[in-house]
């Protein structure tokens, strides 16, 4: 089996200082730092998701500031192809499958923010379920540690939950 970490969302309009930030956005961060050099270290390729909205949405307007990849995702993972998604679910309308194809991945470790919106959309997706999924919980955050704490709950009955340091 062939692995992939999907790193979906940290952006800098959910970090202090931008539009909407989210709790422990500075933490998991660190962490999905440590688990890109985790996979770096391993030959498992890199996959980053950046949500682009249209012009009307409170953040990730395109051009913006708020809308670009932390600059710490892209030096942990330079040349990690990137896929520009509009909806939650980062298989909607991109070249998520494709890109993952061409990577021969067969398992996806995902992370990022929001843990119930984008990445809970991503894990279960339909186009997922060809794929072994395992969320790495401490890599990923959202509005409040409860909402986080429910979502990866939610999730539990249909992907594996695990730490990085136990599958990376």
């Amino acid at each position: 089996m062939s692995l992939a970490l999907l790193v979906i969302d940290l952006q800098n309009d959910y970090f202090p200082g931008g539009k909407f930030p989210l709790a422990n956005a500075d933490a998991t961060l660190d962490n999905v730092e440590r688990a890109i050099h985790r996979a770096s270290d391993r030959g498992v390729p890199v996959v980053v998701i950046q949500h682009v909205a249209d012009g009307g949405a409170p953040f990730f307007n395109a051009g913006t500031p708020g809308a670009e990849v932390h600059p710490r995702v892209l030096a942990a993972a330079p040349g990690a192809p990137i896929v520009v998604k509009a909806h939650a679910d980062s298989f909607v309308a991109t070249d998520l499958e494709q890109t993952l194809t061409r990577l021969g991945a067969t398992q996806l470790l995902v992370c990022g923010m929001m843990t119930q919106n984008c990445v809970t959309h991503t894990a279960i997706s339909r186009s997922a379920e060809k794929y072994a999924v395992t969320v790495l919980p401490e890599c990923c955050t959202t509005v409040t540690e409860l909402l986080h704490a429910l979502a990866l709950h939610a999730m539990s009955t249909r992907v594996r939950l695990a730490p990085a340091s136990e599958v990376l």
